[in-house]
């Protein structure tokens, strides 16, 4: 039974010992019969009876096992889950509770230096020095997260009229063990003890709900399994029009890279839904073709042509990938606008990455906490395969209230990397320490002031946060890309990608080496337009800027002079086949190959080339005669690469490359 006493629109619901059997596994899948059903049943009755209800407030402060299945249930009942309290520090909790007037006696101990005849009964207050005791020499949760101890409330702020009086109670040892004895106290007898004259059992009191919903009462249900949203072919328009093209990396290894989009010269769409709906179709259908579905998928990469269209490719987005279809947790996603249309790519790119084997770790929290932003929806934190995390595009949001940080585009940067440190640290890891690429999607909104002003801010944060972590080996500087978009989500300034190493035993020596290629065709590229991180027999990134420096050493002085040197077909096949042949030759030099490709991406200018179709001609042919005079490449098997059109990128906030090559092989 469950006292229902609305406070504004938040239920606040006390769960201790709701989940202790049924359905054991991290992720809740609903099950007949199970305690997290009889939660359901319970929030969906206060739901009817209270329809002001939009959110639920809940206590878990690390236990993933709570937090899913709270979070489960508000999912299914179109309600907010509120964890306010989650990933705080357990001591600082336990001092600022007692603090604030919260009595609250324990009603069970189970835990090595618990005495049920010695601690049960006990107010916290009393318990705080023990507790913190027990902590230093055994390492109990203070707050007893890990089931140590439980408690019942009976004052608190929140109690306006009266406190609760036990009058008689029983102890009940349900085990004797001689390390960690359990005993609950089984309450028989209480009363209300009025705080002041003028509250009395008649009193009126705008908080509390009308005659009858006050009282406690036994709520029954019948287990219904929802609705679950299924993608029909009936819900979505025909593809038959559209001239869906697909991009496949080496499918040899545990990774590969799948994008897909609209080839459309026309440069007109039915518009975001319609397109998006048929490139997310499209790669199901792959995905499905080839053994795999969206349960094996890392990561995805959303591409919109229009930022106001973000909630209408949310609701397409969701026909495809949910939680049921993804028992290990749902991809990390990164959404930003695009120059689609401008180059013929319609109105909706997507770009999967997909492991074979089916053995990721997801952080996916969607309660609303101090913590870091929530996720509300089928897009997680972050998901870590084979040592390297793929972290979702993190924007300077204030978790709490998850609105962006007032201050301008350095406050939101800020937040955003404080957002990223506490993804991070759910993994053992640093941003300042294990990062091997930042993306910082910069919005075209921005001035160039301003946009040097985030290089700067980012430059500072990651040095003074390394300063602060102790380092056991030596890493190599992150990659940064900056890439000017035309808008992103929720209006932001920044929003930042990080991609980690994260190895599986932190003691191991990792070898890195340092790319300085020394060949003749180096000379061509200043140093500051070459970055490379690379872990030996591991992995290997690398990024190379095109630059006007490029441009004005390859093509002649009157086409430079003249401004047009991009129309020429010859200029822009010297530029391609320089990117092929240099990534080769760095490929080479660690050690790795075109067979460990994950992903390749060519980011473009849409102010310089208008046309995805002439570029794509020119890297295929530039591939091609790769092909013709090295063994590296199979004649046949180019390897498969994805233009993505942008207004500016570079490894500078400046953005001011002509071509930015980025590159990620693996042989992990």
């Amino acid at each position: 039974m469950h006292r229902l006493r609305p406070r504004g629109c938040v239920f606040l619901l006390t769960i201790h010992e709701l989940y202790h059997d049924r359905d054991q596994r991290l992720n809740y899948a609903i099950t007949p019969g199970d305690e997290v059903e009889d939660l359901f049943i319970l929030l969906n009755e206060v739901k009817q009876q209270i329809p002001s209800i939009t959110a639920v407030s809940s206590g878990a402060i690390a236990s993933d096992y709570q937090r899913l299945r709270v979070e489960s249930v508000c999912s299914r009942l179109g309600l907010v889950s509120l964890a306010y309290l989650w990933k705080q520090d357990q001591t600082f909790l336990l001092t600022e509770m007692i603090r604030r007037g919260i009595l609250a006696i324990t009603v069970k101990v189970a835990a090595i230096g618990l005495s049920p005849a010695k601690h049960l009964g006990r107010e916290l207050a009393d318990l705080e020095v023990p507790l913190l005791e027990l902590k230093e020499r055994y390492g109990i949760n203070v707050c007893g997260e890990g089931g140590e101890y439980e408690t019942l409330t009976l004052d608190c702020p929140l109690f306006s009229n009266a406190r609760i009086v036990l009058d008689k109670y029983d102890v009940v040892l349900h085990s004797a063990d001689s390390i960690a004895p359990v005993g609950i106290i089984h309450p028989l007898a209480f009363h209300p003890e009025y705080k002041n004259e003028n509250s009395s059992r008649s009193s009126s009191n705008d908080n509390v709900v009308s005659n009858g919903l006050h009282k406690v009462h036994e709520v029954e249900g019948d287990f219904v399994l929802p609705d679950i949203v299924k993608c029909q072919s009936s819900d979505l328009p025909s593809d038959a029009e559209k001239k869906l093209e697909l991009c496949i990396s080496n499918m040899g290894g545990e990774l590969f890279s799948l994008g897909c989009w609209i080839q459309n010269p026309s440069r007109t769409s039915k518009g975001l839904q319609d397109d998006l709906a048929s490139v997310l179709r499209r790669i199901e259908l792959q995905l499905s073709e080839n053994g795999f579905d969206w349960s094996n998928v890392l990561y995805v990469h959303l591409y919109i042509s229009n930022m106001e269209g973000f909630a209408l490719a949310n609701e397409v987005y969701v026909k495809f990938i949910t939680e049921k279809k993804c028992h290990l947790g749902v991809p990390s996603r990164s959404t930003i606008e695009l120059p689609l249309l401008e180059v013929g790519l319609g109105s909706g790119y997507v770009e999967v990455l997909v492991a074979k084997e089916q053995s990721k770790r997801v952080l996916h929290v969607q309660s609303i906490s101090s913590w870091a932003p929530s996720c509300i929806g089928p897009y997680s934190q972050a998901t870590l395969f084979k040592e390297v995390l793929y972290m979702a595009g993190q924007l300077g949001l204030d978790p709490p209230t998850m609105m962006l940080s007032p201050g301008g585009a350095t406050a939101e940067l800020e937040q955003a990397l404080i957002n990223c440190e506490a993804v991070a640290n759910c993994f053992n890891s640093f941003i300042s320490s294990s990062t091997i690429l930042f993306v910082i999607y910069c919005s075209s909104c921005l001035t160039s002031t301003e946009r040097v002003e985030i290089q700067h801010k980012m430059a500072h944060y990651i040095q003074q946060e390394a300063s602060n972590v102790h380092q056991t080996r030596r890493m190599p500087n992150p990659i940064f890309l900056y890439i000017l978009a035309p808008d992103l989500p929720k209006g932001a300034s920044v929003e930042i990608k990080p991609v980690l190493y994260v190895p599986e035993n932190a003691e191991d020596e990792v070898q890195i080496r340092e790319s300085r290629p020394a060949s003749k065709i180096s000379k061509q590229l200043n140093d500051s337009a070459l970055q490379v991180y690379a872990i030996s027999g591991k992995i290997c990134t690398v990024l190379v800027s095109v630059t006007n420096d490029f441009v004005k050493k390859s093509c002649s002085e009157t086409d430079v002079k003249s401004g047009n040197w991009h129309r020429s077909e010859r200029n822009l096949q010297t530029m391609a086949t320089f990117c092929v042949v240099f990534l080769n030759k760095i490929l080479s030099e660690n050690d790795f190959s075109w067979g460990d490709l994950i992903n390749l991406r060519f980011y473009y200018t849409t102010n310089l080339f208008g046309s995805a179709d002439t570029l794509d001609k020119i890297f295929t042919e530039a591939f091609a005669e790769l092909s013709l005079v090295n063994n590296c490449i199979k004649i046949g098997e180019t390897p498969r690469y994805n233009l993505v059109p942008v207004l500016g990128s570079g490894r500078s906030a400046s953005m001011d490359d002509i071509i930015t090559c980025e590159l990620f092989a693996s042989k992990l």
